[in-house]
């Protein structure tokens, strides 16, 4: 697959991304386009993460992911893969953003994270053409990219002196909100995370500390990932989405017949989508 590019003034190019500071005027991509309504999350840390750091990558990630937001990371040995991964056996999004051309994956041994990417809807994102080494200067250029193009950063173990912490400079820089997890005081490999929260970043224990920084409200992600069968359906998840919450109300709203709506209602509540919480109002589940 050959990559393609795209400029700034594309429709395509993230929004957000735009914003920074020397945002790049062109970008590489192999895969899915891009899609400006989608929220992002950027994920990194350490490239040698305790057996915590992997637990919580994944615990995190994968509920995050459910919650249909895109996983940004680097590709990167460590946590930068596993987030990646977490993403994908959810069948979420995650997208890598690379430093080098992206006619060969680096490192080499996440080559399989990288097709997989691309096998399942994500997208590799360069700022360099087909070719270009990966030089040392460009995973510093990279991380503005990873943390530009997301609302927010989330930190998963970081040393002291940690090339991560570069991309929380960025963040910061950006005026995106950088979360930490937490990490073992006495471990080497959380000094840096456990100093950028004493500094004032915003501290994650749970993947719904992610979901309400970004404004995310988990009921109505959960109704995101369900694939709605008809139009009669689509019609009655929106409303009550958008606060409707009388039976009553929503069938005037949805204009469709009495025998149809009780059905499609009644469906609605046998496969999980929603619940009734009092006798004729209706909320997602």
């Amino acid at each position: 697959m050959k990559a393609r590019h795209i400029t700034i003034k594309d429709a395509e190019y993230p929004i957000l991304l735009k914003e920074i500071h020397s945002a790049p005027q062109r970008l590489w991509l192999k895969g899915a386009k891009l899609n400006s309504t989608e929220k992002y999350l950027t994920v990194v840390g350490t490239r040698n993460p305790s057996i915590y750091g992997i637990r919580i990558t994944k615990k995190l990630v994968s509920e995050v992911a459910r919650a249909g937001i895109t996983i940004v990371s680097g590709l990167a040995l460590g946590i930068d893969g596993l987030a990646h991964l977490a993403a994908l056996e959810v069948e979420g999004k995650t997208i890598a953003i690379m430093a080098g051309g992206l006619d060969r994956i680096y490192p080499a041994t996440n080559y399989h994270i990288g097709k997989k990417i691309l096998q399942k809807g994500g997208t590799l994102i360069s700022e360099y053409p087909e070719g270009t080494d990966f030089r040392k200067e460009h995973f510093v250029a990279r991380n503005r990219i990873q943390s530009g193009i997301s609302e927010a950063v989330l930190i998963i173990e970081a040393a002291e002196k940690s090339g991560t912490l570069i991309t929380a400079q960025f963040a910061l820089d950006q005026g995106r909100t950088v979360m930490v997890v937490p990490g073992n005081i006495d471990s080497p490999a959380s000094a840096g995370t456990n100093q950028l929260i004493k500094d004032g970043a915003v501290p994650v224990t749970s993947a719904q500390d992610i979901l309400d920084t970004l404004g995310i409200n988990r009921k109505a992600a959960k109704v995101s990932e369900y694939e709605a069968e008809n139009e009669a359906e689509v019609k009655i998840l929106d409303l009550i989405k958008s606060g409707e919450v009388m039976a009553e109300q929503i069938h005037q709203r949805s204009n469709l017949e009495v025998t149809e709506f009780n059905t499609v209602l009644t469906m609605l509540e046998i496969k999980g989508v929603i619940t009734q919480t009092a006798p004729g109002n209706w909320d997602l589940k």
